[in-house]
């Protein structure tokens, strides 16, 4: 088997970033330009995340399942991430495009695109993830490539919260800043996904029979594992309203939206150290060093809440930093057990199915993303937010709270979680 080249594995990282500049758009942005842009409000905007996770536990599955039964001349997964750059890009845009009409068809308009782009979304995401099984058959070769795509999802994420208020203040465009921003970002990310097409090879190809759809599924509920793997990544949830947050604490905790930028800078820095996960895999294993990494975020963050606070803005920006760099490090773990989930699952039954094994991941990233947009929405009510007003000291300390708390709350339920996760079977020959 061919070796992977430095080239093909920057190529890989650069599919993902591309990808996840959409993802992030559409994480961190869709609810503020929905409430503060559009003029729906947080609770319908909420509604919209729960019903297009919905439509995803439906369709995301079947897209996967398909997947497996099917390859191309150009291999089992790299012919969608030939078409799908193009197709992202302009559904991530129809997203952020103002309409002046009547709340029923601004509702409308909204759950059809944000559906839309969910679904385009999965049709790439998942042959990215499952790229990193057929790229090559070395457990630790896949490890450093999941290491470069957890990379990836970090700078990717962090792009937007980095340039996408700039592009704002930048382009005078009235109703339509969001569109253009949105569009040159996605213009960018285009050719980084085609590059990352263009520069990817297959390897890895499952000799046994055809399957079926059914036998498809059938594999995936033997592979038990893998649900406590996607249970752990659904905890994600709670960093996923800290980041949508961001732009309402800089706005009205610190009054300097421009700082969102320094924010995004440092995430992209943060993700730097992806790069010590596969030197760090050589000591511990892919769960003790998770649990680790769990318990000193809880610590970290309990201090930068109780004692730090956000008036220094060094020292903030100090533990946002500290809390990055665990937070990064901890997403390619767990996409690398997802990984060790299907040799486990080929073992036992002959078939890997890596497209809907990888699928879970995608819809529970989506699924996270719909539930942390109606507990955002939740928070914005309780502590009672008025949009483009000063707010009062009880929505400010919510905020904060939001975004320096709440991801501890996921680091203690994947703690948790863990417990049940038996790594010594999943890892036995």
């Amino acid at each position: 088997m061919l070796p992977i080249t430095n080239k093909e594995r920057f190529a890989y990282f650069c599919y993902g970033t591309g990808q996840c500049i959409s993802f992030g758009l559409a994480g961190s942005f869709t609810l503020i330009f929905y409430t503060d842009v559009f003029g729906i409000t947080a609770t319908v905007a909420s509604l919209i995340f729960l019903f297009a996770r919905a439509w995803d536990a439906v369709v995301d599955p079947l897209i996967a399942s398909l997947m497996d039964t099917v390859s191309s001349k150009e291999g089992k997964f790299r012919i969608y991430l030939k078409y799908m750059p193009l197709i992202i890009a302009i559904t991530t845009v129809l997203c952020f495009i103002k309409i002046d009409t009547s709340n029923s068809v601004k509702n409308v308009y909204a759950i059809i695109t944000y559906i839309l782009w969910g679904t385009t979304y999965a049709i790439s995401d998942v042959p990215f993830w499952s790229m990193s099984a057929v790229m090559t058959n070395d457990p630790q070769e896949r490890s450093r490539l999941v290491s470069y795509a957890g990379l990836a999802v970090s700078v990717g994420v962090a792009i937007p919260l980095l340039v996408f208020p700039l592009l704002l203040d930048l382009t005078v465009a009235g109703s339509f800043n969001y569109a253009i921003s949105s569009a040159i970002l996605m213009f960018a990310a285009f050719f980084l996904m085609n590059f990352g097409y263009r520069h990817t090879r297959e390897r890895v190809v499952n000799h046994s029979e055809k399957i079926t759809i059914r036998q498809v599924f059938s594999t995936v509920g033997q592979n038990k594992p893998l649900f406590i793997v996607l249970l752990a990544f659904f905890t994600n949830l709670f960093s996923n309203v800290a980041s949508s947050l961001a732009a309402y604490f800089f706005t009205y905790n610190m009054h300097q939206p421009s700082l969102l930028s320094v924010y995004g800078m440092l995430n992209i820095l943060c993700a730097s150290g992806l790069l010590a996960v596969p030197f760090l895999l050589q000591k511990i294993t892919k769960k003790q060093l998770l649990i680790w990494l769990c318990v000193s975020d809880v610590i970290l963050r309990l201090i930068f809440f109780f004692v730090i606070g956000y008036h220094n803005q060094i020292l903030f920006f100090i533990f946002i930093t500290i809390t990055g760099v665990v937070g990064a490090v901890s997403w390619p773990i767990m996409s690398a057990m997802i990984g060790d989930t299907i040799d486990y699952t080929a073992r036992i039954t002959g078939n890997r199915c890596e497209a809907i094994m990888f699928a879970g991941q995608t819809f529970t990233g989506k699924m996270a993303i719909a539930v942390s947009g109606g507990l955002l929405g939740l928070i914005l009510v309780v502590i009672k937010y008025v949009p483009n007003q000063q707010q009062s000291s009880y929505a400010l300390q919510g905020l904060f709270f939001g975004l320096v708390l709440l991801p501890a709350v996921g680091s203690i339920l994947k703690i948790i979680i863990l417990r049940f996760y038996n790594e010594h079977k999943v890892l036995a020959k």
